[in-house]
């Protein structure tokens, strides 16, 4: 006998992190990663859905538990039958020491913080993302100053492990964010 799991859908997903999440730069930051995710599933030929749902949720618990997080959305993902997704979850970030097994793993990984870091970038120029070049995001990587809680090992080591140039995968996220700077404010 099969079992058929109804796994979550995108829906499902935004009221889970509004149940859990109520801080709007936070909530801009996974719906930034939500967006980058999906596009590079897109590119891929990865399963979109999924993807995006894993960007949308990787810090849902982050507010309300951040001596837990991940631990909790780790959870309520397993709890969904999205193992896929938690476990991509689970190893957002190289310090927790969860094996990379999976693209999508990899993917989150190389998101985050770079994601984060170009939204930085952006709210510091005029024009806000519409003008920003790879090449200012590279300066700015450079500056230890500049949006200093951002781990640049974290941004290089993502982008390795997800095999990607770094100058193109933030060609990329740009591109992305650029398309919905009205909705991003950015």
């Amino acid at each position: 006998m099969f079992v058929i799991l109804d796994l979550m859908n995108r829906t499902e997903a935004r009221e889970l992190l509004n149940s859990m999440t109520k801080n709007a730069s936070l909530l801009r930051h996974m719906r930034t990663i939500e967006l980058v995710m999906e596009a590079y599933a897109e590119k891929l030929g990865e399963d979109k859905e999924q993807w995006a749902i894993a960007g949308l949720l990787h810090d849902a618990d982050y507010e309300a538990w951040p001596e837990e997080h991940p631990n909790i959305i780790v959870a309520k993902m397993r709890e969904a039958g999205e193992e896929s997704i938690a476990h991509a979850i689970s190893a957002h970030y190289t310090k927790w020491n969860v094996p990379y097994n999976s693209l999508l793993d990899k993917a989150l990984l190389a998101c985050d913080e770079l994601t984060g870091f170009i939204v930085a970038c952006a709210q510091v120029r005029p024009e806000g993302i519409a003008t920003l070049e790879v090449k200012s995001v590279v300066k700015k990587l450079k500056d230890k100053s500049f949006a200093a809680k951002v781990e640049r090992d974290e941004v290089y080591t993502g982008a390795t492990m997800f095999g990607v140039d770094l100058n193109e995968h933030i060609g990329f996220i740009i591109e992305v964010l650029k398309r919905e700077r009205v909705e991003l404010g950015i």
